[in-house]
């Protein structure tokens, strides 16, 4: 009877150990995701500003409806999101967190969750307003 005791107990310890290991493991993935889409986009900024200057000649600020506006428009709003997320990222985890590997609290994995959703669309937006801004600027005359 206590054979079986202990083998149950030793049991439930090594599977509650894996249970954590596994949740460390695809906790860590997900900060790997994250950091590794920031670190996709970073490098786009300096393109980003190009555009932007690209684009200031054909610029007017008396026509609303001037597709560069727009296209100058949507660079400087991806700008400003990138810019917004690595503060805020930056304010919610320390670097132990991000480089290390340190256990995130149950709040600040719901926090990893939202924050995969916000570099996952200043991706889409940095991508979008490059793309949109090169195609405009090879059709310019």
């Amino acid at each position: 009877m206590k054979f079986l005791f202990l083998t149950i107990l030793i049991s439930l310890t090594i599977t509650t150990s894996c249970k954590k290991e596994v949740s460390q493991a695809i906790e860590m993935t997900q900060m790997d995701r994250v950091i590794a889409i920031h670190d996709d986009v970073m490098p786009k900024i300096g393109k980003i500003g190009q555009l932007i200057n690209a684009l200031e000649s054909k610029t007017d600020s008396m026509d609303i409806d001037n597709p560069y506006n727009a296209a100058q428009n949507d660079l400087k709003e991806a700008y400003t999101y990138m810019m917004d997320w690595m503060k805020g990222f930056g304010e919610r985890f320390n670097s132990d967190e991000i480089l290390d590997g340190k256990m995130l609290s149950n709040e600040k994995k719901i926090w990893l969750t939202e924050e995969e959703s916000k570099v996952n669309f200043m991706k889409k937006m940095v991508l979008s307003s490059i793309n949109n801004a090169e195609t405009l600027l090879k059709e310019m005359p």
